[in-house]
């Protein structure tokens, strides 16, 4: 793949033409402009950006009104690992390249998607110091 100039490309799941994965740096999203542009309607203008990253593919959503996912879980940022279904509202892809031959060593950077997880729970919860309110139903005093 990297020989012919190529960073691996998007497998569409239902069927059509490869799209090739040219730069380490891709817009992907329904305006001409774009690297890769979708022509689709629920597609935004500038859906979301490809990036290479130490051998490896990320992806980061661009507040696309439909949403990116990877592996059927809504994202934000996120390592694309090799087979995995990137999904551009409601267009899937498989993602094929391989790290190694992109300059990837070691193990995978890591992955962001973890972070935002973290991040929607409370700081008191985070640290263990969740108060519950209710502790269930209360059990007769003797």
């Amino acid at each position: 793949m990297a020989e012919t100039g190529e960073f691996g490309e998007l497998v569409p799941t239902g069927g059509g033409d490869n799209i090739p994965l040219l730069k380490k740096h891709l817009l992907v999203g329904r305006r001409d402009s774009c690297d890769i542009a979708l022509k689709f309607a629920n597609v935004s203008s500038k859906h979301c950006r490809l990036t290479l990253e130490q051998g490896y593919w990320f992806v980061n959503d661009l507040n696309s009104r439909n949403g990116t996912k990877v592996d059927n879980r809504k994202i934000i940022r996120k390592r694309l690992d090799p087979g995995c279904k990137l999904a551009i509202a409601k267009h899937e892809y498989i993602v094929k390249y391989e790290p190694e031959l992109l300059g990837a060593f070691g193990p995978p950077p890591p992955d962001d998607d973890h972070i935002e997880e973290v991040l929607r729970r409370s700081l008191l919860d985070r640290a263990g110091l969740t108060h519950r309110s209710s502790l269930g139903p209360s059990e007769p005093q003797e």
